[in-house]
């Protein structure tokens, strides 16, 4: 009987991603932020509908879909993007990392928070929701040179993340020295690019070549899940994993014509799952306990969102018109950053519960009224350029 029911509840879900889809069309709101409420409603924080059996698959749903956006966003680092968009990509994802963590590690030192907490706080804040990046650009329908610059920011803005917090970790224990984080910081994210080097080399000259210019459905989807696994295996990030792979296809796959259409194709019913478990998941009663400080958090998040999105503009020369869209184009905030935090709180149990409670309350936020706003931003920097040749 529960396999029944769990039947049932995946195919309801799927025609729900099918409504929503159509919704967003009709009302210009991001699909994925009316999939987030649905799962918040029918998930433990409202209803209480979804079975166990299916909350229990989130963990290996969510690995599948954030690794096949990995490959879709390092197939946006080609070499014709870089070339014409190099300079600002790079710009502005060290300046939004940078400001991110020194905003928010100084704001919260002047309002009274401990300073090694401060600095935790300000490393998990530089992580983005490249899922939710991702399907917003695909919703807008825009690709012009905001959404290639944009796909490229989001791209490797986790990876700066990721080595920031490593380094904020051994400054604020220095229990285990600088070798500590470079050995963890080498393996993790050097791990990584070493597994997308092997992955994505024989995937570029492999696939494609039954059914020419194209991979097959099966083939992309092999090559997915073998990252994915291998990456799991190995203890290493399957999202630099799956970037490094998917940036390697793009740019040494010349017989291919269109890399990552089936990527694409399969992708959505997997992000249906991914969206709706990952609102089921929240803990609304987190705002309780979110407090002063995880209001200024929220706060000097957006402040410092939109201050390092302008200033890398600035540096990497972008125009006037469209620098002040990417900040608010980069609120989005999920995964990645709680996964930062259940490291903290292992490393810090002191400050655990405030590093858990705060996180996760501002993760609500940001899932919330991030995706609408990068859609609006998206639009609105869309309006002063033309489409790009896809």
């Amino acid at each position: 009987m529960e396999q029944a029911i769990i039947f049932v509840v995946l195919g309801l879900l799927f025609l729900a991603g099918v409504v929503a889809d159509q919704v967003g069309r009709m009302t210009q709101l991001p699909r994925i932020t009316m999939l987030l409420l649905l799962g918040v409603m029918i998930g433990n924080a409202g209803f209480g509908l979804l079975p166990s059996g299916l909350t229990d698959w989130f963990d290996a749903i969510s690995i599948v879909a954030l690794t096949m956006v990995a490959f879709l966003l390092g197939g946006s680092l080609t070499r014709q993007n870089l070339t014409l968009h190099g300079r600002a990509i790079l710009a502005m994802s060290i300046s939004i990392v940078v400001s991110t963590l020194l905003v928010i590690s100084v704001g919260l030192i002047l309002a009274g928070v401990p300073v090694g907490l401060a600095m935790i706080l300000g490393a998990i804040a530089t992580a983005t929701a490249p899922a939710a990046m991702i399907d917003v650009i695909r919703q807008s329908g825009a690709n012009n040179a905001f959404t290639d610059t944009l796909k490229g920011i989001v791209a490797i803005d986790d990876v700066w993340g990721l080595a920031v917090f490593s380094v904020i970790l051994v400054l604020v224990g220095q229990a285990d020295g600088w070798a500590g984080v470079l050995t963890g910081a080498l393996h993790d994210l050097g791990g990584g690019i070493v597994l997308g080097i092997v992955v994505g080399v024989p995937a570029a000259n492999l696939t494609g070549r039954l059914k020419p210019g194209e991979p097959l459905q099966a083939e992309a989807i092999g090559i997915i899940f073998l990252t994915a696994g291998i990456a799991l295996w190995f203890e290493v990030s399957f999202l630099v994993a799956g970037m490094t792979a998917g940036a390697i296809v793009a740019n040494l796959a010349r017989h291919h014509d269109r890399a990552f259409h089936e990527i694409e194709n399969v992708q959505w019913p997997f992000m249906i799952l991914f969206f709706i478990l990952a609102g089921a998941s929240l803990e609304l009663d987190a705002f309780l306990m979110l407090g002063w400080s995880g209001v200024l958090y929220v706060i000097l998040r957006i402040g410092s969102r939109l201050a390092g999105g302008y200033i890398g503009a600035r540096i990497g020369r972008v125009p006037d018109t469209e620098a002040k869209w990417y900040g608010p184009a980069l609120l989005p905030q999920a995964g990645v950053a709680v996964g930062m935090a259940l490291v903290a709180g292992e490393r810090f149990p002191q400050w655990a519960p405030t590093i858990m409670a705060l996180t996760i309350a501002a993760t609500v936020v940001f899932e919330i009224i991030g995706p609408p706003i990068t859609l609006a931003a998206i639009r609105r920097a869309g309006a002063l350029h033309p489409q790009s040749e896809p």
